[in-house]
């Protein structure tokens, strides 16, 4: 039935899944999440994941769309295995495959109008009966062959379709509820389940993971495998995601696309870890490595109820994996977010930021926390005191910073450590508790603003800045 360059090419115990997406708009978060989990299970089976853009909407079809799905899928590190297939650039082969559907009596020309068959479906609903259309067993003539017509799938007549879905189970439609679909439209056009069935065919795609929102597609789709003879690939429909209200996820609930994920300060690694859990488990463990997910991801382990959004956890996930990355990635990504935010690049901010991180990155739950957390290091000199600062770099309080300032002039190991002790033993020499030295030292190197201790804030910004910032704000006090 098929040409032999139309045959896959994959070989029988090779796993190829597929995540297609449609180019109308931005990577939404389900989607990402049926792309991830694609992913994980052709790694798990060491196949191949490939992807597919569904752009026959000529109308909603844009560049725009097409690349920001694939800015998503680039930014959660999902990337195929192949160059992309772009399904309208199969037309071609979409329309053989229907014309051996005719060949084979599997499929019939349609001459109704549009008007005719909305007449027609209304007087079978108004029945109680399916619609069928009246060309279905009726043979066109040359003249009829001439005017505009639709190729409609001619569906088995009595047998049920059954279909053994890898998470919904067996599920089972009656043909009769099953309208014979139209897989030409009338200007030529290949409709959405015909160029679904050839290209997952064409592709070699062995496993459909897709959301159950397709899952009566899985009908339409199987019987047009059988009609070509084709194996049908294993379907695995997945639950959708819902808001945390369990309501079908919209723009009340947040964030819906990927780059606004990005843009709100998640990692991609926790997003991935994140996700995965969105509907799939492994026991209890909630907190996986890539790694992990490969080796344990299963379609056995993917619920049948919808997964709910959950910010909490999400931001959970995303805190423990800012506790493990790189400091000097964490410092650019921070970076771009104090850019982001109007901040003016300086010579050695992203030196400081760096330096920072050790020190806030255990406190921060997202790239936005750690631009928060480390506004102190980019503030530039002289830096604004607010009066209640001031007020403690006056008197005698102010007297005790100016000789931490000398002491710390002297001192030329500006290790964390090493400034920790240096500080306990001021302290002591001062014989008052760091409470008497911490607050007024705060005020005159960061203004006040949130920083770590004094310690690991001197280590932050750096010894000449550090001396600049005190000497600053002893200036402001005279």
């Amino acid at each position: 039935m098929t040409s032999p360059s139309a045959s896959p090419s994959t070989s029988k115990s090779e796993v190829v899944t597929r995540f297609a997406p449609s180019p109308t708009g931005y990577l939404h978060i389900g989607g990402a999440r049926t792309a991830l989990f694609n992913w994980l299970y052709a790694r798990r089976h060491n196949g191949r994941f490939l992807v597919r853009v569904e752009d026959t909407d000529r109308e909603r079809s844009t560049e725009a769309a097409v690349r920001a799905i694939f800015d998503g899928l680039s930014w959660l590190g999902l990337f195929a295995d192949e160059e992309p297939v772009f399904q309208y650039a199969r037309a071609d082969r979409h329309r053989e495959v229907a014309n051996i559907l005719l060949e084979t009596g599997h499929a019939y020309r349609d001459f109704l109008s549009a008007e005719e068959t909305g007449a027609l479906r209304d007087a079978a609903k108004a029945a109680g009966r399916p619609f069928e259309s009246p060309w279905r067993d009726r043979t066109p003539t040359v003249d009829h062959l001439a005017k505009p017509h639709t190729v409609r799938f001619r569906r088995p007549a009595d047998a049920p379709v059954v279909v053994e879905d890898a998470v919904q189970g067996t599920v089972r439609w009656e043909s009769a509820s099953l309208d014979d679909l139209v897989i030409l439209r009338s200007d030529g056009a290949p409709t959405y389940n015909l160029a679904v069935v050839v290209d997952d065919h064409d592709m070699g795609v062995t496993h459909v993971i897709r959301g159950d929102d397709h899952l009566n597609n899985a009908a339409r789709q199987s019987l047009i495998y059988d009609a070509l003879g084709w194996t049908r690939p294993t379907f695995a429909h997945i639950p959708l995601i819902h808001g945390p209200d369990g309501a079908k996820l919209s723009k009340r609930h947040g964030a819906q696309a990927v780059h606004e994920y990005a843009e709100m300060g998640y990692l991609p690694e926790a997003m991935r870890n994140y996700l995965a859990r969105l509907g799939w488990a492994h026991g209890d463990d909630e907190l996986f490595s890539d790694a992990q997910a490969i080796e344990w991801f299963d379609l056995a382990g993917v619920g049948r109820a919808p997964a709910r959004l959950d910010f909490d956890k999400l931001a959970h996930v995303n805190a423990h994996w800012i506790r493990l990355a790189d400091d000097d990635r964490l410092a650019k990504l921070t970076l771009d977010v104090h850019l982001a935010r109007g901040h003016v690049l300086g010579p050695d901010d992203e030196a400081r930021l760096t330096r920072a991180m050790p020190f806030v990155k255990d406190r921060a739950r997202t790239t936005l926390e750690l631009a928060d957390q480390t506004a102190f290091v980019l503030a530039a000199r002289p830096i604004a005191i607010a009066a209640k600062g001031r007020e403690l770099l006056t008197g005698e309080s102010g007297e005790r910073i100016g000789r931490l300032r000398d002491r710390l002039a002297l001192f030329e190991s500006w290790d964390v450590f090493a400034l920790e002790a240096e500080l306990k033993v001021f302290a002591e020499e001062e014989a008052v508790g760091f409470g008497k030295i911490g607050p007024a030292a705060r005020a005159a190197l960061t203004g006040g603003s949130a920083s770590p201790d004094i310690a690991k804030t001197l280590a932050a910004l750096g010894r000449e800045e550090s001396l600049g910032r005190l000497n600053d704000a002893l200036q402001q006090t005279i």
